[in-house]
C-alpha cells in the first residue's frame, strides 16, 4: 500500500499550521499527502433531537477536509492532497491512520518563543500508541523558520535548513531513530547534530577528595561510544555532515537547548507497556513539551 503524510486538521490555527508543515515533507519525501478530519459522534440526544444550528455545524465539519485539501493543493502545486473524513474518537482514529502513513503530523499549542509546545490529551495519547513517526508542529510554524537567515539576515525558505538534531542513548542506540533521522538530514540537505547527554556515575562524585577528578577521562569515554554508535551511519550516509556532541547533562536539557537552532527534532519512544499504559518517556516528553522546532518522534523496539 502507497504510504502517505498524513495530517490531522480540526481547523484550529495549530492544525494549519501542522497541515502546511505535512504539506512541505511530502513534497521532500516525493508522497502523497492525506488530510484527516476526525468529527466525534454526537451525543446520544442531539443525535435523537438535533438543535438549532447543529445541522450547519456538521456542514462546516465535513466540509473541512475538502476545503483544506483545495487550498493546500493550491498553496503547494506539484503535492497530490487527499481528504478523508472520519467518525468516531479523535485519539483512536489518529494512532489508527498514524499505522497507515509513512508519518503522521499534529498541531500543538505554542507557549511562546520559549516556551515550546502546549501539548493536549489527545496528541499524547497518539504519540503514545501510534507505530509509525508523529511530527508534533507548533502553532505559527513557518518555512523560514527551519532555514538559516539569507546573506541579507532575513529569514528565508530559500537559505539552507539548520540542523536537524537528533537525541540519543548511546547505551540502546536503534537503527529505526537513526535510519529516520539519518533520512531527514539527507532530504534537507542540512546537517545532522546528535545530542548526547550524560551524567557522572554516583561512585565518581568522591574521586576529586582524594586528588583524582575522573571527568575529563569519563568525558572521553563517552565522545568515544557515541563516535562508534555513528560510525557505520556514517558510512551509509556519508554526504550527512555529523555533528557530535557529547555533552555532561541531563539528555532532556541538552536535546531542548539544541533545538532552539534545528529544522527537525527526532527523539524516540519504546514500544512498552507499563500497567499504566503506553509510555512516552521523560526525555521524549519534554522534548515536546519545550522543544521550539517541530519534534518527531519516532517508535522503536
Amino acid at each position: 500500500m502507497l504510504r502517505t503524510v498524513t495530517v490531522g486538521l480540526d481547523g484550529s490555527a495549530e492544525s494549519r499550521a501542522a497541515a502546511e508543515w505535512a504539506a512541505r515533507e511530502a513534497r521532500l519525501r516525493g508522497l502523497s499527502l492525506k488530510v484527516v478530519h476526525v468529527r466525534e459522534p454526537d451525543p446520544e440526544p442531539v443525535a435523537q433531537a438535533p438543535l438549532v444550528g447543529v445541522e450547519t455545524s456538521q456542514d462546516w465539519t465535513e466540509n473541512l477536509p475538502w476545503e483544506a485539501t483545495t487550498g493546500i493543493a493550491l498553496r503547494h502545486p506539484g503535492v497530490d492532497v487527499i481528504g478523508e473524513l472520519l467518525t468516531g474518537r479523535p485519539a483512536v482514529l489518529l494512532a489508527k491512520v498514524a499505522d497507515a502513513a509513512e508519518l503522521l503530523v499534529l498541531g500543538s499549542r505554542a507557549l511562546g518563543a520559549v516556551g515550546g509546545f502546549l501539548l493536549g490529551s489527545v496528541g499524547l495519547r497518539v504519540v503514545a500508541h501510534a507505530r509509525r513517526p508523529v511530527v508534533l508542529v507548533r502553532a505559527g510554524e513557518q518555512a523560514p523558520d527551519e532555514h538559516l537567515m539569507d546573506p541579507a539576515g532575513v529569514p528565508s525558505a530559500a537559505a539552507p535548513f539548520r540542523p536537524v538534531v537528533l537525541g540519543i542513548d548511546t547505551e540502546k542506540p536503534d537503527g529505526t531513530l537513526l535510519g529516520f533521522a539519518f533520512d531527514s538530514a539527507v532530504r534537507r540537505t542540512a546537517p545532522l547534530r546528535v545530542v548526547h547527554g550524560w551524567s557522572l556515575p554516583p561512585t565518581y562524585d568522591h574521586a576529586p577528595a582524594v586528588g583524582y577528578d575522573p571527568r575529563a577521562t569519563f568525558a572521553r569515554h563517552m565522545a568515544a561510544e557515541l563516535s562508534e554508535v555513528l560510525r557505520p551511519w556514517r558510512q551509509k550516509y556519508p554526504d550527512v555532515v555529523v555533528i557530535e556532541e557529547s555533552r555532561h547533562r541531563a539528555p532532556a536539557t541538552a536535546i531542548v537547548e539544541a533545538a532552539r537552532d534545528a529544522s527537525l527534532v527526532v527523539v524516540g519512544r519504546r514500544n512498552r507497556h507499563g500497567s499504566l499504559g503506553s509510555r512516552i518517556g521523560h526525555v521524549t516528553h519534554a522534548a515536546l513539551q519545550h522543544a521550539v522546532a517541530p519534534v518527531a518522534v519516532v517508535p522503536h523496539d
